[in-house]
């Protein structure tokens, strides 16, 4: 009898980081995803800048494309922090879930 729940505790014990442990990997990975894709548009839109500047024609215009280059990059910065942060929103509570159903289960307060 002890022996037979001492299995299925481990078995229970192993499912859970299991399912962990996809979970972790499903979140790492659309984070990864994320930030690469990020970096391929913000290389791209510093590409873009680079020669629309070597193609102004006055110091007032390479001072305006900069503005405009500079002025767009932050707003992009700003909504991939915050996107970046529903993932990490997200994922921690995703993570989180089989540990709180596991320490909240009747058999974990015993």
């Amino acid at each position: 009898m002890i022996n037979e729940d001492s299995q299925k505790a481990g078995q229970a014990a192993i499912d859970m980081t299991l399912n962990a442990l996809g979970v972790w990997s499903k979140g790492a990975q659309a984070i990864a995803t994320e930030v690469i894709d990020y970096a391929k548009k913000s290389a791209e839109s510093s590409a873009q800048a680079w020669e629309k500047l070597a193609g102004a024609k006055s110091l007032e215009s390479a001072f305006e494309v900069q503005s405009q280059y500079a002025r767009s990059a932050y707003q992009e910065f700003v909504a991939e922090t915050a996107k970046l942060s529903e993932l990490y929103v997200e994922f921690a509570t995703e993570a989180y879930a089989p540990l709180r159903a596991a320490f909240s289960a009747p058999s974990a307060r015993a």
